[in-house]
């Protein structure tokens, strides 16, 4: 068993250091990398000895070639340049005299030679060296001395293989008249083998010394890179960092310093819509919203960054890396807090419905009162007349809605922001040519969210002026639905009619985690969604059209 212990460098952020605990971990592990190395290196140094050994056999049996052929050849060309062969040679038969046999023999002496052969111009051997030869025909293999040329090369021979020299014998009229040979046998392999032996062993000392003191050099540097871990540890720091990360239900995206995508497990390649071989890739590279690439790559100014990240509100938390004092990238985890924020969005229904009710039931006080008074006073029939008239303005309000507007939530919708306009000092107005039949559920969600944020919006926009009017005009057709939002306000400033659309911006107070800005991004992702779109354009105030398409068939 061995133990290995690393830690992980602090990460500043916000103000803080945040370190990872060393971890101890136990693994059970086979061969260090030092001893792997090092085997390694013994393999490599095995390799290059066998090949050293196999190019000095070759460069032996070339070296023996040719310096033993010129030797060979210088022998049986003195051996048939010999005058005695010459004269005897056309009449000589096998063991018929001892003159040939004299000279050849001496021939072999002198040069060193292993083996001398005589033959006629049929191959005949008359005289040699090797008496079982005598009588029988020569073995030439490749040679061309029957051609008249000298020769030398290989052939096999008493069932070796030989190095030979062949020449012509000619006589006074320069007419070939037989065949002088020397033969000189190849050293063994083990004959070769030991005379390269020294310098072998030499070799193998000098490369056996270098390969292990590189093996340890090299371990010894990996395992400062690696933080002392052996490769088997590494391996499953890897796995259970892979396993982790595609374990969460968050998401986490690492950046290099370029910009470059170190890591993005499953749940951020699918909150962000990235590819699977998303990783190495640059931000630019990909289908990354510059906003989103903005809050993925700047420093963040505290937690919980709000970003819209198609129609999902996603909460982000950037940590820069920093490793011995350089910066080595960042990470950033994601949340999906879409849920979370429809339920804000109900909450903010029923904040507003109370809102409504409030405002109601303070009008209603200042009615009660009224009434009071006038039956304190005997006016029983302004009594009547006055209750009249406040039913009659709240059921004219009441049917002046759903008679145009025959979808029940977005009819409920304005009837209560009517009330709340009326207690912030706002005129309301419905367009007199407003009509809107019944919408499915999903179209209906979208329009109280389109319509909830412009009318919000145009409240702030108008708020504190004299003249605070704001009109609201829907329109039904078959393609969809077209509302449109007009203030008595100030307008937009000139060349920020696409920023406003922009998640974050904002003319007010920032909240919390930066929660303001969201609204008209949001309105223009869910009109954008279904093929429609949202814009703004000055016309003595602000006026937003929304255009929302109907996303499956009118029930």
């Amino acid at each position: 068993m061995a133990r290995a212990e690393w830690g992980i460098v602090p990460i500043p952020c916000g103000g803080m250091d945040h370190t990872i605990e060393r971890t101890t971990v136990t693994r059970r592990r086979g061969m260090s990398l030092a001893g792997q190395y090092l085997v390694l290196q013994l393999l490599i140094v095995l390799a290059v000895l066998v090949a050293v050994v196999a190019i000095s056999l070759a460069q032996s049996a070339a070296a023996f070639e040719r310096i033993e052929g010129r030797r060979a050849l210088s022998a049986a060309e003195a051996l048939g340049a010999n005058p005695t062969v010459r004269a005897l040679l056309p009449t000589a038969e096998p063991r018929g005299g001892s003159a040939l046999p004299a000279v050849a023999e001496s021939v072999r002496i002198v040069s060193g030679s292993s083996n001398v052969a005589i033959a006629k111009l049929d191959r005949t051997v008359v005289a040699s060296s090797d008496p079982s030869m005598l009588g029988r025909p020569m073995e030439l293999g490749p040679s061309r001395v029957l051609e008249g040329r000298a020769w030398t090369g290989v052939v096999g021979g008493s069932g070796e293989a030989a190095l030979s020299a062949h020449v012509p014998v000619l006589d006074d009229e320069g007419k070939m008249i037989g065949i002088a040979a020397i033969s000189r046998s190849y050293p063994s392999t083990l004959e070769r083998l030991g005379d390269a032996v020294p310098n072998l062993l030499t070799y193998v000392g000098v490369a056996s010394v270098l390969g292990v003191a590189g093996s340890l050099l090299l371990a010894r540097r990996v395992k400062r890179q690696t933080l002392g871990m052996e490769p088997s540890e590494i391996t499953g720091l890897v796995e259970n960092r892979e396993a982790m990360l595609h374990g969460l239900k968050e998401g986490v995206v690492a950046l290099d310093p370029h910009e470059r995508i170190t890591v993005a497990n499953d749940s951020a390649r699918e909150l962000l819509g990235l590819p699977a071989d998303c990783v190495g890739k640059n931000l630019a590279s990909l289908a990354v919203e510059p906003a989103l690439k903005d809050v993925l790559t700047r420093e963040q100014p505290g937690p919980d960054q709000l970003a819209l990240v198609g129609d999902r509100m996603v909460v982000l938390n950037r940590v820069p890396i920093r490793s011995r004092g350089r910066d080595i990238g960042s990470v950033t985890t994601l949340r999906d807090r879409t849920e979370l924020s429809s339920l804000e969005r109900e909450l903010g229904t029923t904040r507003t419905a109370t809102d409504t009710l409030r405002a109601q039931a303070h009008e209603f006080a200042n009615q009660l009162h009224v009434i009071s008074g006038l039956i304190q006073i005997g006016e029983y029939d302004s009594v009547v007349q006055f209750v009249n008239g406040a039913t009659l303005d709240r059921t004219r309000l009441n049917d002046d809605v759903t008679s145009r507007i025959q979808d029940p939530a977005l009819a409920a919708l304005l009837i209560a922001k009517s009330s709340l306009a009326t207690e912030r000092g706002v005129t309301l107005q419905l367009d007199p040519e407003s009509a809107l039949g019944r919408v499915d559920d999903e179209l209906s969600r979208d329009l109280t969210t389109v319509v909830g944020n412009l009318v919000d919006n145009a409240f702030d926009a108008v708020a504190g002026l004299p003249e605070a009017a704001v009109r609201v005009q829907v329109e039904d057709a078959d393609h969809g639905v077209t509302v449109t939002v007009r203030d008595t306000g100030s307008g937009i400033v000139q060349g920020e009619a696409e920023e406003i659309f922009r998640q974050g911006f904002t003319t007010k107070e920032p909240g919390p985690g930066g929660s303001r800005g969201f609204g008209l991004a949001l309105s223009r992702v869910v009109c954008r969604r279904d093929g429609g779109d949202l814009t703004v354009a000055n016309d003595n105030g602000a006026v937003f059209t929304a255009r929302l398409k109907r996303g499956r068939p009118q029930p």
